[in-house]
């Protein structure tokens, strides 16, 4: 379980913004997961994703990591943002797209 969670935060430290959701953006394996990959591509940024149907042990343990039960789940900056719902919610505000923008460029400073 260690291991899984390391994993989790190295995930997290790489990568801006991360989606875990079940199945890939080109194939999303539930309604939530492809919508939410749908706002995010409307943001035209890049974004990493981890398929949590491919990687059991992820499904299993991010939920505990996070606390939050649901699929998927977004991240920013290593925190999370929340699932469908809030990030469809922040994307029709016009906040999704800021904050990966910012997101992206902080990175890219580093």
């Amino acid at each position: 379980m260690d291991e899984v969670m390391e994993q989790i935060k190295n995930t997290l430290n790489e990568n801006p913004v991360v989606i875990f959701m079940k199945g890939t953006p080109d194939f999303p394996q539930c309604g939530f997961s492809m919508r939410t990959c749908q706002a995010l591509r409307e943001c035209d940024i890049e974004f990493s994703f981890v398929d949590v149907i491919a990687q059991p042990e992820i499904r299993e343990s991010l939920p505990k990591f996070s606390d939050w039960p649901t699929f998927p789940q977004v991240f920013i900056n290593g925190e999370l943002i929340g699932g469908c719902d809030i990030a469809i919610d922040l994307f029709e505000k016009g906040e999704l797209q800021k904050i990966t923008k910012e997101a992206l460029n902080k990175s890219e400073l580093v």
